[in-house]
């Protein structure tokens, strides 16, 4: 790679969103470090692609809930090439546990909401001494609006809350040495990991509660997340963006008061 090109980390980066938005850095210029957990095969398939068109990418395994082995790769990477300019927290930890919050064991509970900060934070501290030393960067947390939502998703909407108030405290700390940090809340995005939960009558509802009458794709999300990492997007600083296809506004809109108002 060019010693000038810009060098970007995106944690679970082998399918999904994670690997979408590393062929989308790639067509942006990055050098994209595509980390992964498990299947090295995904993430060779990811790095062959950025290449094939013409980008540059290289895979490198570590569970970053492992603070030895997240220092391991961030030392490769800054051996490798000295730098280290935007960094993309995406890794999914753990799937999240569903069913009634009266039945659900802590264990499963503490499991999906530790996991999710475990990588977050090792990452974070991990690269945030790069970036500080370099007095520039940006850091993108992959959220989620489940954050804001009730029901039977207890410990995944608890975990992802807790991201979004922990990436707000990073953002207030790396400011001062001109590190911007961001979160993308997506609504449903339609990838092999939501392909397992969206049974066909939940993905009708959800469709039809988008103002476009589908589900988010992978690379809609993947430009989104460049877009935030990317200079353009400087003046934002702590914010929890919200990417859901409308759904906010359209359940807004047909709150029964609302409903009631309009039809008056």
């Amino acid at each position: 790679m060019d010693q000038s090109q810009q060098v970007v980390l995106i944690s679970g980066a082998s399918r999904g969103i994670g690997a979408a938005t590393a062929r989308e850095m790639g067509r942006r210029g990055y050098h994209v470090i595509v980390n992964y957990l498990r299947n090295a095969d995904a993430a060779a398939r990811v790095v062959d692609t950025i290449e094939s068109e013409g980008g540059s990418a290289q895979a490198v395994q570590a569970d970053v809930r492992a603070p030895g082995q997240v220092a391991d790769m961030i030392g490769r990477i800054r051996e490798d090439h000295g730098r280290i300019d935007a960094l993309v927290c995406n890794a999914n930890t753990v799937n999240p546990p569903f069913g009634p919050l009266l039945t659900l064991p802590w264990e499963d509970f503490i499991e999906k909401v530790s996991g999710e900060l475990e990588g977050a934070y090792f990452l974070t501290q991990s690269v945030l001494r790069v970036m500080t030393e370099e007095r520039k960067g940006r850091i993108v947390y992959v959220s989620s609006t489940a954050a804001d939502s009730i029901g039977t998703v207890a410990a995944h909407s608890t975990a992802k809350a807790a991201l979004n108030t922990f990436s707000r405290h990073v953002a207030a700390v790396a400011a001062q040495y001109g590190v911007i940090v961001n979160t993308v809340a997506f609504g449903t995005v339609r990838t092999d990991a939501t392909a397992g939960v969206m049974i066909e009558d939940l993905r009708k509802i959800m469709e039809s509660r988008s103002v476009s009458g589908r589900l988010l794709e992978a690379d809609e999300a993947a430009r989104t997340i460049a877009m935030v990492a990317g200079d353009g997007f400087g003046a934002s600083v702590g914010q929890v963006l919200r990417v859901d296809g409308g759904f906010e506004v359209l359940d807004q809109r047909l709150h029964p008061m609302i409903q009631h108002f309009e039809q008056t």
